[in-house]
């Protein structure tokens, strides 16, 4: 096969220091343009994050909200998390629990604030395509590669830097930030 974005599993290796697990789970598949608003809707974007967690998605599946279990993953097309650029709308989708969001694009605020929050986000063309809802998903972060665990289809995500990588496996910038100060501190005791 021709994909540019399918390969074999042996292609891709991902950094040696990186320590973000395989993240595997269910998959809750969305379209192209997944927008903040729907994501975490304007009536509930004050309300408490457990509130606001009850009403992710649901515009767009009534169900994901009420059935979603952790480590499930989010399979959508171009564009997820454009619009408004709430900052709730990654907080939200990570208070569920949910264990990756694989989009064919992200909206550039949407990708930085998940992965400032430790939320994974891979960028993987055909992703939404290659998947039904409720099949399982295997991510490999660091490698950059999904499988369709259902159907043993393999596809290449774009890989993320290093400094990327780095936050996400410390889940987060503030996270990332305390170690850092903690080294620093204990460096000049």
């Amino acid at each position: 096969m021709n994909d540019p974005f399918t390969f074999d599993a042996t292609d891709i290796q991902g950094p040696e220091d990186m320590k973000i697990e395989i993240i595997r789970g269910r998959v809750w598949v969305f379209g192209d343009n997944v927008d903040t608003d729907v994501i975490t809707p304007g009536v509930y974007v004050d309300a408490p994050l457990e509130e606001m967690k009850k009403h992710v998605l649901e515009a767009l599946n009534p169900r994901f909200p009420k059935e979603v279990k952790a480590g499930d993953i989010i399979v959508a097309g171009k564009n997820f998390g454009c619009g408004s650029s709430r900052e709730t709308a990654p907080d939200a989708i990570k208070a569920l629990g949910v264990g990756a969001v694989i989009a064919g694009s992200f909206a550039r605020i949407f990708f930085r604030n998940a992965v400032s929050i430790g939320l994974p986000v891979l960028p993987c063309p055909g992703a939404s395509g290659s998947f039904r809802e409720g099949e399982e998903a295997e991510l490999d972060v660091s490698g950059a590669k999904v499988t369709n665990l259902s159907s043993n289809r393999v596809l290449r995500g774009q890989p993320l830097a290093k400094d990327i990588l780095d936050i996400l496996s410390q889940g987060g910038t503030l996270s990332l930030l305390k170690e850092m100060a903690q080294k620093e501190k204990a460096k000049n005791l």
